[in-house]
C-alpha cells in the first residue's frame, strides 16, 4: 500500500533532505520514525529535496508499507490507521528529535491513489524567498526566515530581469550540475512583491528545480535588484549555459517550499509515466 505524507519542517538544524552518514537530516529523522513504527527499515519519495538549511510548509513524501502493517497500526483500536499512522508518528519524531521537537511536522497521512508517486507525479513545486531590504525591515524575531540585505532593491527591474526566464530552458548558468542529470526545466513563474510588512518575497515556480537552482536565480536577481547588473544580464547567463566566478548562490535559511501540486487521481499515473520519460529523453550533463 502506498501511503501518503504531507509534512512542514524547519531546516535549519538539519543537513538537508536527503540522507548522510553521520549527519541529522529531514528523511533519516523522518524514516527512523516510521521504522520504529513498524520494526522495519523503509525508505520514503519525496517530491522535491531540499537543501541544508532550507525550509519546508508544503512538502509530500510517499512510503509503500505492507496491508498488514497498515492495518496494525491502530494496535487493534477502532481507529482509522491513517489517524492513527499521524498520532503514533508525532510521538515517535518527538522522540527522535529531542530538544527539536517540533523541527518536523507531519500534517496528514492518507492512502495514496493508484499511480501516485510523490516525486514523479508532481506538476509544479512552489517556492518562496523572503528578503529584507533594507536596515528599517531587519526584524530579529525573523532573522532565522529571512535575508537581510543591506540597500533597498528596485522591485521593477528584479521582476524585469526575471520574467525573461520564464518558459522551459536550460538552466544549467544556474544550477549545480549532478552527474548524468538534465538540467532542462520549466520555469512558471518568478517574481517579485513586497508584503504588507514591507519585505520583498519572491516566487519562483517550475515544473521540477535542479540542484540549487532556487538559490542561485534568486542571488543572481538580487545584482539586478541593487543595479549592479542590467535586467537583460540574467538572460545573458542563462544563454551561456556555463557557470562562473559570478554564479552566487544566496543564503538558504530564507527559502521555502510551499507547495507541491498533482493532477486529480485519474492522471497521476499518467503524469508520473510523462515525467520518467522526459528524464530520459532529455540530453544529461556534460
Amino acid at each position: 500500500m502506498r501511503i501518503r505524507l504531507d509534512l512542514a519542517y524547519d531546516g535549519g538544524p538539519f543537513s538537508g533532505w536527503a540522507v548522510q552518514p553521520g549527519r541529522r537530516t529531514v528523511q533519516g529523522t523522518l524514516e527512523d520514525a516510521i521504522a520504529m513504527l513498524i520494526r522495519r527499515p523503509v525508505r520514503v519519495t519525496v517530491a522535491g529535496r531540499t537543501d541544508a538549511g532550507v525550509h519546508a510548509r508544503g512538502q509530500v513524501v510517499h512510503v509503500d508499507l505492507s496491508a498488514a502493517e497498515w492495518t496494525g497500526l491502530n494496535r487493534g483500536v477502532e481507529l482509522d490507521p491513517a489517524v492513527a499512522l499521524l498520532r503514533r508518528l508525532r510521538g515517535s519524531l518527538s522522540r527522535g528529535l529531542g530538544d527539536l521537537t517540533g523541527a518536523i511536522e507531519v500534517h496528514r497521512v492518507a492512502i495514496a491513489p493508484e499511480g501516485f508517486d510523490a516525486r514523479f507525479s508532481a506538476l509544479w513545486r512552489r517556492y518562496s524567498y523572503r528578503i529584507a531590504d533594507g536596515p528599517a525591515l531587519w526584524d530579529p524575531l525573523g532573522r532565522t526566515s529571512t535575508l537581510w540585505h543591506p540597500e533597498q532593491l528596485n522591485v521593477g527591474l528584479l521582476n524585469e530581469g526575471a520574467s525573461q526566464l520564464l518558459g522551459l530552458q536550460d538552466f544549467r548558468s544556474y544550477c549545480k550540475p549532478r552527474q548524468g542529470a538534465t538540467t532542462i526545466r520549466e520555469l512558471q513563474r518568478f517574481e517579485f512583491a513586497r508584503g504588507a510588512d514591507g519585505v520583498l518575497v519572491a516566487t519562483v515556480q517550475a515544473d521540477a528545480f535542479c540542484h540549487n537552482m532556487v538559490r542561485s536565480l534568486v542571488g543572481s536577481a538580487l545584482f539586478v535588484g541593487a543595479g549592479i547588473e542590467t535586467p537583460d544580464w540574467l538572460f545573458e547567463r542563462l544563454m551561456a549555459r556555463q557557470r562562473d566566478a559570478k554564479s552566487v548562490l544566496a543564503a538558504p535559511h530564507p527559502l521555502v517550499l510551499e507547495e507541491v501540486a498533482y493532477p486529480s487521481a485519474s492522471g497521476l499515473l499518467a503524469r508520473a509515466e510523462l515525467t520518467r520519460a522526459l528524464r530520459r529523453e532529455q540530453p544529461a550533463v556534460d
